[in-house]
This record gives structure tokens, C-alpha cells and sequence, in this order.
């Protein structure tokens, strides 16, 4: 493995790593997600979000020491590539590019829906496209032009949307300390075992997309120390956030399963029409912000591909002045905007977490074959590591046998067409 990768530059550093984590998780989940998971467990909603937070966790810790021996752009599909052969390492690729463009195109749509509360024609077909357009061009521009230019602004997005969520979450504790919580509404069922999962399901989908962040590896500056920093600290900072956010959401609504937009419904409550308008406004700034950490990371996916001639060469080109994957960018943005033309946000979102959790799983398996094959490398080392690793297969496994079978001929679809890729690569390179 080569130390770097020659024309990217290296300008991601440890703090902007864990801020480009931050805003690759946070983005549109949150401001809706409070409803869903007190719908399931009432009371018990915010001890959800520890439990599906210790998941990802586990996730997390193996993702941390497998990424400590990769200085190369690539992420799942490059580790996966070197330790499962080529096949699955296109078969995973492909699971991310799904995963990664389904999930920007499903919350491209819901900024259209949100902005609908201000402008109403928003979410009218020909204003739609138009908005959607605009949103992703912006952002691709961003990152045409430099990778410290996007970086710049997902480390704004960044800083925005947690300044956001501190101000909602300190002034709802405030407001409890005071007055109490409110008297919440009784459940319709019993809390079962299926409630749990079914909460941890859309959970794991809130908290996911800290993996694509390594797609970008070959811009960070020192990838086998920031790696595991970046991801304890932005998923610790997630965790909190979120958990803190669903306390102030069942504290203050007497029925937060019958709203679709909680946060907004609850600073409503408690501070007026002005507030409920300063959230909205707020989840359009953390959807863009999400979106800006996408088009940062994702597009390297198709670059690291071409590099290792599994894509065409011209995936691999960097731009002579910027120094970025301007093709690999171009690509993933008008796939993006088909995407998100095309789908609606539950479809996209739904697509995603099915995908992502076989590149999860791909990320356990890939550290155990590490540790067997590289005992001495100079490697973050996670203790129990395949303790660690027999969790998060376990996790994944438990979930993918819960989700929804709709999404099943997509997914069949996308391993197909990895097999043809690799079949098609094979010959080329034989």
C-alpha cells in the first residue's frame, strides 16, 4: 500500500476530521426522527438512542483500527479490496455508492419539503427541480474548486447546526427545570421487543454516515492518528446531541409521535411561533450542511476505483489548477440529482440503511483478516478486537433481518451490476 495518493493534497486535519464527522451524521434524521422513536418506546425514547449509539460504537471501533492502516483515497471499498479480493471489494464499493447517494438524494428532497413551510410553491414540480438543482450545483462548485474549500464549508455547516442544537437543547432543559415535563399522552401498545428494534432500526440510519467520511482519506493529513479521535469524538458529540434533543422533545409535547416535525413543534410550545420558524430554519441550514459533507467525501469513492482500474481511467483525473476529482465530482452530482428528481425521502433513506449495513459488516470482517495477516503493523489497536468484530456482524445481521424487504430488488440490482463491474475489470486488467 502506497503512502499517499499522488495530486490530492493533504489539508484535513484532526479537528476538521471529526467536524466533517459531526456533519456526515447529523443532517435530517433528527428533526424527525424524536417522533418515530417515542411512537415506539414513550418514556424510554432517549435510552434508545444509547443503545443504538453503543451499536455504531462497536461499528466504529473496528472501522477505527482498520482505517489506521490505510493512507489511500478509498474507504470501505479499499479495505475491503485488500483483504476479501477484488470482487467484494467492488461489491461493497457499489453498497456505498448506494448507500452514500441514496441517503444525500433523500434529504435533497426533504430541504424542498421544509422549505415549503416558507415558500409553498417549493415543493411544486417545475420550483422543486429548480431548487434542487441550485441546492447541489452550489455545493459542487464548492468542491470543484478545492477540497479546503469544501472543508471550509462543512466545517460551517458544521458549527451552525450544533451551535442550533445547543441553543434548542439548553433552552428546552432550562424550560423543564423550571415547569416540569408535561403530562405525556399513554402509549397504544406495550413496549416489546420488537418496538426496541424497530426504534433502533431508524436510529441506526440517524447516526450512520461517519464510514464515507474515509472515502476521502487520501486529503487527511495524518489518517492513523486522527482516525480513531474523529470518530469517538464526533459519534460521542452525535450521541449526546440526539439524546438530549429527545429528551427536550418528550418533556415538552404531550403527543411527539403525532407531529412529523418535533423540534419545531416543541419550540413552538415553549417559545412561540417565532422559535417553531427559527427551527425550520435551522433543519434547512443542518440538511445543507449534510449535503456539503456528501459532496465532500463521497465523489473520492469512484476516484479510488479508477485509481486501482476497476472504473474507467478518467474517474482517477485531477483537475491540473484544483487538485480534486473534478470528474469523479461531476459524476456523483448529476447522479444526485437524478436521485433525488426521481425518489422521495423514505424511499432514499430506506435504500440507504439496507446498503450501509453490508458495508458494515464488510468492515468486521475486514479487521479480523487484518489482525491475522498483519500482526505487527503499525496500527491503532482496539482491545478485544474480535470480540469487537463478532458484535458488530452480529448487529448487522440482527438488523438487516428487520428491514423492510422494499427495498430488496435495488439492492439485488446494485450487487448485479458490482459483479459485472468486476467481471468486466477482470478482463480488461488480465
Amino acid at each position: 500500500m502506497a503512502d499517499e495518493t499522488p495530486g490530492l493534497v493533504r489539508t484535513i486535519g484532526r479537528w476538521s476530521l471529526a467536524a466533517l464527522m459531526i456533519n456526515s451524521i447529523i443532517g435530517s434524521g433528527i428533526f424527525g426522527l424524536p417522533s418515530v422513536v417515542a411512537g415506539r418506546l414513550g418514556d424510554f425514547a432517549p435510552l434508545a438512542y444509547l443503545v443504538a449509539g453503543a451499536g455504531i460504537l462497536v461499528i466504529a471501533a473496528c472501522l477505527s483500527e482498520v482505517a489506521s492502516q490505510f493512507h489511500e483515497t478509498g474507504g470501505p471499498y479499499l479495505y475491503t479490496r485488500e483483504t476479501l479480493g477484488r470482487f467484494w471489494g467492488l461489491e461493497i464499493a457499489w453498497m456505498t455508492w448506494l448507500s452514500r447517494i441514496a441517503a444525500a438524494a433523500g434529504t435533497a428532497n426533504l430541504f424542498a419539503t421544509y422549505l415549503a413551510q416558507i415558500a409553498p410553491r417549493a415543493t411544486q414540480p417545475l420550483y422543486r427541480a429548480a431548487i434542487l438543482t441550485v441546492l447541489i450545483a452550489v455545493l459542487a462548485a464548492f468542491n470543484y474548486i478545492g477540497v479546503k474549500s469544501g472543508t471550509r464549508v462543512s466545517d460551517f455547516f458544521t458549527a451552525l447546526k450544533v451551535l442550533l442544537m445547543v441553543i434548542f437543547t439548553g433552552a428546552g432543559i432550562a424550560w423543564l427545570m423550571l415547569h416540569g415535563r408535561v403530562t405525556p399522552a399513554p402509549l397504544d401498545h406495550l413496549i416489546g421487543s420488537k418496538d426496541w428494534l424497530e426504534a433502533i432500526l431508524v436510529l441506526v440510519y440517524a447516526y450512520g454516515g461517519f464510514e464515507a467520511v474515509f472515502l476521502a482519506t487520501g486529503e487527511m493529513r495524518d489518517p492513523r492518528r486522527d482516525s480513531a479521535f474523529a470518530l469517538f469524538v464526533g459519534i460521542g458529540v452525535v450521541a449526546v446531541i440526539y439524546m438530549l434533543v429527545q429528551i427536550v422533545v418528550s418533556g415538552t409535547l404531550v403527543d411527539p409521535a403525532a407531529t412529523q416535525k418535533p423540534l419545531a413543534d416543541s419550540a413552538g410550545h415553549l417559545f412561540g411561533p417565532g422559535a417553531a420558524a427559527f427551527i425550520a430554519v435551522g433543519a434547512l441550514v443542518s440538511i445543507y450542511g449534510y449535503l456539503s459533507a456528501n459532496m465532500l467525501h463521497t465523489p473520492r469513492l469512484t476516484f479510488a476505483l479508477a485509481e486501482r482500474k476497476d472504473f474507467p481511467r478518467v474517474f482517477a483525473a485531477i483537475h491540473p489548477r484544483f487538485h480534486t476529482p473534478h470528474v469523479s465530482i461531476l459524476l456523483y452530482t448529476a447522479l444526485l440529482l437524478t436521485f433525488a428528481l426521481a425518489g422521495n425521502f423514505k424511499w432514499n433513506i430506506t435504500l440507504s440503511a439496507v446498503a450501509r449495513l453490508f458495508t458494515y459488516s464488510a468492515l468486521a470482517i475486514a479487521m479480523l483478516v487484518l489482525r491475522k495477516r498483519r500482526p505487527q503493523a503499525d496500527a491503532f489497536r482496539i482491545p478485544a478486537g474480535p470480540l469487537f468484530a463478532v458484535l458488530a456482524i452480529a448487529f448487522c445481521v440482527v438488523l438487516l433481518i428487520r428491514m423492510p424487504l422494499s427495498s430488496l430488488p435495488v439492492v439485488v440490482i446494485a450487487a448485479v451490476l458490482a459483479a459485472l463491474n468486476w467481471f468486466v475489470a477482470r478482463r480488461q486488467t488480465a
